[in-house]
């Protein structure tokens, strides 16, 4: 199978710009390295576009596996087993990708231990958005991240606890109508400005979105690898959302 590629062009123009007004760094006797190419197994829109925020290269390898839960296991389980069955399918799908490192992510979202998946119609849609209305439930999710040339895996989870508005049934039946429920874990979406169904929100925006993005940098750094802009900055301005726990994540700290 091929891999769709995203390079991160920008950074790639201003690096030759930069080499065309300072022509004699040209000369100096060190280069800057490639930028190491991240395989990402996901075919999500929304972690593609997440993933554009940190300036890494990147190409996308989707790898469709069995989501089901297990009854009875823990949800922090549940996404760590899928995200790296999900890095293994697609370095299983993808040997030939020109990629330094896998990446995958999977998002839960689990009322008092109860794991709440995409829903598969409507009904079940408006049973997990009830279910959830106008209390506090968590969001998980876990990376797996592999790298290539070691063979390396590194795993990393974020956990949030997320509290709902109490919505009224007609504001709930207007958003599933709209179809968005469908694709998402909860059957919501947190930045849905239509619905707005999250309230009193403090950890980490991205979290519950889909890919964490100050996890997957300071797993990166793990291997040496530093992302070329400032990537939690980046993660706010495109969420609009000064998030409170990026300087703790970053620092090594459990928390989201």
């Amino acid at each position: 199978k091929s891999c769709i590629i995203y390079p991160f062009i920008m950074f790639h123009f201003l690096l030759y710009t930069s080499q065309l007004i300072h022509p004699v760094d040209v000369l100096e006797p060190h280069i800057m390295p490639m930028m190491p190419v991240i395989a990402l197994a996901s075919g999500s829109p929304r972690r593609r576009e997440m993933l554009e925020w940190t300036g890494f290269d990147f190409i996308t390898c989707p790898a469709d596996i069995d989501e089901s839960w297990y009854a009875g296991e823990a949800p922090d389980v549940y996404v760590a087993r899928l995200a790296k069955t999900k890095a293994e399918t697609a370095i299983r799908l993808y040997p030939d990708a020109k990629a330094d490192f896998f990446l995958a992510a999977d998002t839960t979202v689990a009322d008092r231990g109860e794991v709440l998946g995409k829903p598969v119609d409507d009904v079940e849609a408006r049973r997990m958005l009830v279910q959830l209305r106008g209390k506090a439930h968590e969001a998980f999710t876990a990376l797996a991240l592999y790298r290539v040339s070691s063979g390396e895996w590194l795993f990393d989870r974020c956990h949030s606890w997320v509290t709902m508005r109490d919505y009224t049934d007609e504001e709930m039946e207007a958003y599933i109508r709209s179809g968005d429920p469908l694709d998402k874990a909860g059957a919501y979406a947190i930045q849905n400005a239509g619905f707005h169904p999250v309230i009193g929100f403090n950890g980490c925006f991205a979290n519950v979105k889909g890919l964490p993005l100050c996890h997957l940098v300071r797993n990166m750094r793990k291997f040496g690898v530093d992302s070329p802009i400032d990537t939690a900055l980046s993660c706010q301005q495109h969420l609009d959302y000064n998030c409170p726990v990026t300087r703790a994540v970053l620092a090594g700290e459990d928390v989201g």
